[in-house]
């Protein structure tokens, strides 16, 4: 029940607005995304800068996120902080009947709904944004692998090598079979 309490200030409650341009602010940290039970983000200090563009049988809505969030190395396992900053729009359209032809781009609520909840769609967009590999050098800024951690694993690598030249000579003729 937390969490749903939590989330309810993204939500932007249009139906007293006026046609136009409104601006709304939110502030994404690690109580957001903790309300995502399988978040690839887990902590983060972003600006959500939502502008709404109110007409008669739509919203139009652009979302501009600025901030950080935490990732970990995958080759040093170090947490550094990697920057996003990028822009997305979506339409929601009103509609009277069930419309089942919702794409990313359109989003359709009811002429009864009073309130747009933003929350899934923040944590989409910057879901979508965690890199597949990430890498200190690469996302963080100005910083490089843990240099105590690459000498660990250097030293891994020496020792399995060395490990594999000790192996049974039996095996050899095992591994020319996997190998053909």
């Amino acid at each position: 029940m937390q969490v749903l309490k939590y989330l309810k200030q993204y939500r932007i409650p249009f139906s007293g607005l006026v046609s136009g341009k409104h601006k709304f602010e939110f502030d994404i940290d690690d109580k957001f995304f903790d309300c995502f039970e399988h978040s690839l983000v887990k902590k983060g200090k972003l600006k959500a800068e939502v502008a709404l563009q109110k007409q008669e049988n739509m919203l139009i809505v652009i979302f501009e996120i600025t901030g950080t969030i935490k990732l970990t190395c995958d080759i040093c396992l170090a947490e550094f902080d990697s920057p996003l900053d990028f822009k997305e729009r979506v339409l929601v359209k009103f509609t009277e009947e069930d419309w089942d032809s919702e794409t990313e781009e359109v989003i359709t609520l009811s002429k009864t709904d009073y309130e747009f909840d933003v929350a899934t769609l923040l944590y989409e967009y910057i879901n979508v944004r965690v890199p597949y590999y990430s890498r200190c050098v690469e996302q963080g800024i100005n910083i490089t692998c843990d240099p105590e951690m690459l000498a660990k694993i250097s030293s891994d690598d020496t020792t399995e090598s060395n490990e594999e030249s000790k192996i049974d000579p039996r095996w050899d003729i095992l591994k020319k079979i996997k190998n053909n």
